[in-house]
C-alpha cells in the first residue's frame, strides 16, 4: 500500500466551530479506545527504565486537546512516576481546558523553547502530517529542545487498519473525522520509511515498536539516558 497525501480537513480547520469541536472529541475517543494513551504511556515507561527516571518533563507537540498526554500522566502516576508535561498546537482553537498543564500557541519547526528545556518531546498523531524531509527537520528541532529524546505515537499503514477505518466511521460524530481518519491512513508512514527518514537526524539511536491496533511507538534518542 503506497503512502498518499490527501490534505486533511482538522488541519485546516474546514468546519463549522461545532464540526471542529466534534472532531476533537472524536480524536480523544480514538486515542482512549485505539491506542494512542496506551501507545504514550508505553514510550514513557521505556525510557523512565532505561534512564531510571521517576520524573519526567514533556512537550507536547501538536497537542489538541492534550488528552493523551494527561491520560498517560494518570496512568503512570498509579506506577509512580510522575510526568509534567506542556501542550504546544499552532492553533489556539485547537487547545482544550489546560487541566493543570501549560498552552502554548507555536510552530513544530521552530519550537519557541531553549535547548534542552525538557526531557522529552512527543507528538501523538502528528508525524504523518509531514513530509520525510519536514519530518527529519521537526526531529532535529525536538531534540535541540529535549534532554534525553523524542517520542512519536503514531499510525502505522496498512490495507487491513484502512479497513478497519472504514468499518469504525460509524463511531464518529464529526464528518470531518470521517474523512481525516482515511486520510490520516493512507498518508502514515511504515516503521521502516520512519527509520530511512531518522537516519538523516542526529538521533543517536533508534526504538521503533508496533502497538495496539496499527499504533507505532517511537524513541528518537538523543543520548543513551544515563
Amino acid at each position: 500500500m503506497e503512502r498518499v497525501v490527501i490534505p486533511e480537513l482538522l488541519d485546516s480547520d474546514a468546519g463549522t466551530p461545532m464540526e471542529v469541536e466534534a472532531s476533537l472529541r472524536d480524536l480523544g475517543m480514538i486515542n482512549r479506545w485505539f491506542g494512542g494513551v496506551s501507545t504514550l504511556r508505553s514510550l514513557l515507561e521505556r525510557v523512565a527504565g532505561e534512564t531510571s527516571r521517576r520524573k519526567l518533563t514533556l512537550l507536547d507537540v501538536g497537542a489538541a486537546s492534550g488528552d493523551v498526554a494527561a491520560r498517560a500522566r494518570q496512568q503512570l502516576q498509579a506506577r509512580g512516576i510522575a510526568l509534567q508535561h506542556v501542550l504546544l498546537d499552532r492553533a489556539a482553537s485547537h487547545l482544550g481546558p489546560a487541566n493543570g498543564a501549560h498552552r502554548v500557541v507555536g510552530e513544530a519547526l521552530a519550537l519557541p523553547f531553549r535547548d534542552s528545556s525538557f526531557d522529552l518531546v512527543a507528538c501523538s498523531l502528528f508525524a504523518h502530517h509531514l513530509e520525510p524531509a519536514a519530518l527529519a527537520s521537526f526531529v532535529d528541532e525536538a531534540l535541540r529542545v529535549a534532554r534525553l529524546g523524542v517520542l512519536i505515537n503514531d499510525l502505522r499503514r496498512h490495507r487491513l487498519h484502512l479497513a478497519l477505518v472504514y468499518a469504525g466511521c460509524l463511531l464518529y460524530r464529526s464528518r470531518l473525522t470521517r474523512h481525516d481518519s482515511q486520510a490520516s491512513v493512507r498518508r502514515a508512514y511504515t516503521p521502516e520509511e520512519v527509520h530511512a527518514i531518522l537516519k538523516d537526524t542526529k538521533t543517536a539511536r533508534t526504538e521503533i515498536r508496533n502497538h495496539y491496533l496499527y499504533r507505532m511507538g517511537v524513541i528518537a534518542w538523543k543520548q543513551t539516558g544515563r
